[in-house]
């Protein structure tokens, strides 16, 4: 029972970090975006490449291992195995497109986020007799021995 115990406290402990947490959140925020960037692709984009394309759907693609000529893949599988170039062509197509969606909807994302760009630290000063660079600290030059 004390193992039990044990074995809980510890879960408890790793799933509640802020890491798991953020991760956990990290991942339900990208499935929602992830339906939004598919509906866009498919909705929007698909049609307008559709336009350029001639309507082209290359998911009827594929070749008959028996090696007759079928005019479905539904009526070749019936039959024989089949090899589904035209599908595998689709879904690359369909990755290309949505990696570049997502490129873009990036770019404009980190347009909007603001830099904060911290100010170099400073280290140094110039001495004011001698004007070399010496340790912001320094109360004497190194150089001229000036008091500061």
């Amino acid at each position: 029972m004390e193992k039990i115990k044990t074995t809980l406290a510890e879960f408890k402990k790793f799933a509640f970090k802020g890491n798991v947490v953020d991760m956990a959140v990290g991942v339900i925020i990208g499935g929602a975006f992830s339906k939004i960037v598919t509906s866009l692709v498919n909705d929007i984009i698909m049609p307008i490449v559709g336009i350029f394309t001639g309507g082209a759907d290359f998911s009827g693609l594929f070749y008959a291992v028996d090696g007759n000529k079928y005019a479905t893949i539904a009526e070749a599988e019936a039959v024989t195995d089949t090899i589904n170039y035209g599908l595998f062509i689709s879904q690359v197509l369909d990755f290309l497109i949505m990696a570049a969606v997502i490129f873009v909807a990036l770019k404009i994302i980190t347009r909007f986020k603001k830099k904060q760009e911290e100010a170099p630290k400073i280290t140094t000063k110039e001495c004011p007799y001698c004007k070399t660079n010496i340790h912001i600290d320094a109360t004497r030059c190194p150089n001229c021995t000036s008091e500061l």
